[in-house]
């Protein structure tokens, strides 16, 4: 045997003993530790299939509660809805308080609608960008069943120049104010959206067409 062979048995009998040195005085805690990092792996898997399972019952259920409310049975639409609110997995809740007001207007029950959707805007549990369009919903139903106070009090505070909702609740304001009569109000909330670059085309071309009207009437306060 070479001096090199009998020094490389020597050095593994030697981390031999070392090993069952180390086993003896740490192995419960090894297979402790192993036990759980199994256990915690699985748990985590466990916890996402539970995640995607609710999430899936969700989302079928909201799917469900919408074709019901396309096919005119907006009873049972709305008792679905009501339950994804109390029982809904995640987003799904707010999600199904926002249709089931939707589905409250569709059925003619306007101030139930405006209750529903003012209640969803106050909300700080729900994330600002569907508290912001439950307000503007309340805001255009209360344009022909409010006052222009009302309508105001849902949107005014989005109508700051960085808000994305700005355009929509400065239409509906501005509808607001014609509709009680005060034109030269409706006309400042319209120029606004004429004179806003960032305006969506459909909203810049309504507004335009409320200052033509307006103009027209002689009643605006001057040329637009």
């Amino acid at each position: 045997m070479s001096d090199d062979s009998f020094i490389r048995e020597v050095d593994e009998e030697l981390r031999s003993d070392r090993m069952k040195s180390i086993w003896k005085r740490f192995g419960k805690y090894i297979i402790a530790l192993a036990v759980l990092i199994v256990l915690g792996t699985a748990a985590d898997r466990g916890y996402d299939y539970w995640q995607e399972n609710q999430a899936s019952k969700s989302g079928d259920t909201f799917l469900a509660a919408l074709n019901l409310a396309r096919e005119g049975r907006q009873d049972e639409a709305l008792e679905a809805l009501r339950g994804l609110e109390n029982d809904g997995y995640g987003a799904y809740a707010a999600l199904a308080r926002m249709r089931a007001a939707t589905v409250l207007a569709d059925s003619g029950d306007h101030q139930g609608a405006i209750s529903d959707f003012s209640t969803i805007g106050n909300d700080r549990g729900i994330p600002t960008a569907i508290r912001d369009i439950a307000r503007v919903r309340a805001a255009y139903l209360l344009v022909d069943h409010g006052s222009y106070e009302d309508v105001s009090a849902q949107v005014e505070v989005l109508t700051g120049a960085d808000n994305p909702m700005r355009h929509s609740a400065r239409e509906a304001l501005g509808l607001a104010a014609w509709n009680q009569g005060d034109l030269i109000q409706a006309k400042q909330w319209f120029q606004q959206i004429a004179d806003d670059t960032g305006v969506p085309a459909g909203i810049t071309q309504r507004a335009q067409l409320m200052l033509d009207v307006i103009t027209a009437s002689g009643l605006g306060g001057g040329q637009s």
